[in-house]
This record gives C-alpha cells, sequence and structure tokens, in this order.
C-alpha cells in the first residue's frame, strides 16, 4: 500500500471513529424533538450567586437557564449584578462561565422599565449577550417603542403575568396590549400566578394560543396547605400538568420552560430533579 493510500485510509478511519462519538451521543428527548426545552429562571437560586445558578442548573442536567435582572454575580465581581449596568469585560465572562458549563443564556427577566429610556438599554444588552427573549411587564404607553425595538434589536418580549393589580394578571389584558401587533410579542405563561389569582390555567393558556413565548412552569399546593399555594413537585400539587402540556402540545408550542421553583430555596435541587422527571414522563408519553 503506498503511502497515499495509507493517508486516504487514515483519514476514513478517523472520520469513522468520529461519526462513531457522535452517534453515541445522548440523543433528543422526546420534548426536544418537538421544540420543547426545559430551562431554570434564576430567581429560582437566588440566594446563591449567579455563577451558583449556573452550577446548579448545569448539575441538574439543564441546558438553558433564564437569568433575572438583580442576580449577584459572584465574588470576583463584586458588587456586579445581571443585567444592562454589566461592562462589557464582564459580560464576555459570564457568557464564557456559562459556555463552560454547558448551559445557554436564552432570556433575562423579568424586566421592567424604570421609564421609557431603559428600553433601549435593555435591547441592546439583550442582543450583545444573544439572548432570545425579555421576559417583562411593559407599560401601557411604551407600546409602540417595545415593538419597534424588538423589531429592530431582533429580540421578542414575553409578558409576564404578576398576580393583580399588576395590568397583565390576566390574559385579556395582555391580548388587548399586543392585538394587531408582532408575533415577537407574547406570553411569558406564568400558570401558578393565575390560579393563585382565582382563574383558570388551562383555560388561559387555551385564550392565549398562538401567542405564548415562554412559560414560568410549575405546580402548587391547594391554598388550604400549610404555607398557601406554594410551590411543590411537578405532578403533585393542583394545576393538571398533564392537562397543560396537552394544549401545548394541541398548539404547536415551541419553546422554554423555565423552572421558576419559588419553595425550599436553600435546597430546592432534589425539588427540581423531581420536577425534570415529571416533565420527562409526561412528555415522553404524549409524544410517542
Amino acid at each position: 500500500m503506498n503511502s497515499l493510500m495509507k493517508t486516504f485510509c487514515r483519514i476514513l478511519a478517523a472520520a469513522a471513529v468520529a461519526a462513531a462519538v457522535i452517534g453515541c451521543g445522548p440523543k433528543p428527548s422526546a420534548a426536544e424533538r418537538h421544540g420543547w426545552k426545559l430551562a431554570v429562571q434564576s430567581y429560582t437560586f437566588h440566594k446563591f450567586t449567579f455563577e451558583e445558578a449556573l452550577e446548579k442548573t448545569a448539575g441538574l442536567g439543564v441546558k438553558y437557564i433564564e437569568a433575572f435582572p438583580g442576580h449577584r454575580l459572584g465574588e470576583r465581581w463584586g458588587d456586579q449584578v445581571f443585567g444592562f449596568g454589566m461592562d462589557e469585560a464582564t459580560r464576555r465572562e459570564i457568557l464564557d462561565l456559562a459556555a463552560e458549563k454547558g448551559v445557554k443564556i436564552v432570556g433575562s427577566g423579568v424586566f421592567v422599565a424604570a421609564g421609557a429610556s431603559q428600553w433601549e438599554q435593555e435591547f441592546a444588552f439583550a442582543r450583545a449577550m444573544g439572548l432570545e427573549y425579555i421576559s417583562a411587564e411593559p407599560a401601557m404607553q411604551d407600546w409602540d417603542l417595545v415593538e419597534r425595538l424588538s423589531k429592530e434589536y431582533g429580540v421578542a418580549v414575553a409578558v409576564h403575568n404578576h398576580p393583580r393589580p399588576s395590568t397583565y394578571w390576566t390574559p385579556d389584558s395582555l391580548l388587548k396590549a399586543v392585538s394587531g401587533r408582532s408575533e415577537r410579542l407574547g406570553s411569558c405563561a406564568d400558570v401558578g400566578h393565575w390560579k393563585r389569582c382565582g382563574l383558570d390555567q388551562l383555560d388561559c393558556l387555551r385564550k392565549l394560543d398562538g401567542r405564548i413565548l415562554s412559560l414560568h412552569f410549575k405546580d402548587i399546593a391547594p391554598e388550604t396547605a400549610e404555607g398557601g399555594p406554594h410551590d411543590v413537585v411537578w405532578g403533585t400539587g393542583t394545576l393538571d400538568v398533564p392537562g397543560m402540556l396537552q394544549i401545548l402540545k394541541e398548539q404547536g408550542f415551541q419553546g422554554y420552560f423555565a423552572i421558576e421553583y419559588e419553595y425550599n430555596w436553600d435546597d430546592s435541587v432534589p425539588d427540581i430533579r423531581r420536577c425534570i422527571a415529571c416533565f420527562d414522563s409526561l412528555s415522553t408519553r404524549l409524544f410517542r
């Protein structure tokens, strides 16, 4: 065998090994194949630094995170917090840190502008950080500006529904605000807050068909439970998790289910693992 042929054979062998390695990698889950992606809302770990939140997210096997504005970054960054006030060097360091841990920062929220001028800063920051969306609660008078900037910067706006008296506590107010506007403007559906406000979360999801961009997904205890309707492991509370997933499947939803687990703050990882197991089991059954 001449040297040229030997070289060619070595190339083929290397290619075969690479293909085998790739083929042995983890296969996408049923949910991922249909555009459903689990993320962590970093407020879940707000008692820890953002650096620690990334570590915990990676440890859970979750590949995406939604960062809440104001999350303290970590000791090496002093008092700096996540948000448009981060200097350029810190932004690069945080993106590098997330990449090292195999986690992508896909969104930030819930952002509430102190004035119209902050919207430009927030959108510029989102694009610089490679974010797909901003979870926010825009003032009604800011919608023309928000729509223009969303188009200009290529960043979606997912409107969160804090409980009343928040403007968007009911889907009707959001639908009124975005009627006739860009499809980049929609809902960050916090299903737990709807239930706490006396709304039926299944009806709310149905109303928002086509406008749900992301979710703060959760399950909650009954109002009569000790501590009230706090977060519980998915599938063990009052929110009919299988029913919500069925509706989202029927609607063809594709996007992020952000885990915002607001209970057992100091040691929520075991509970979140059970939430993920519930999601994996139900979504596998839905898409089989």
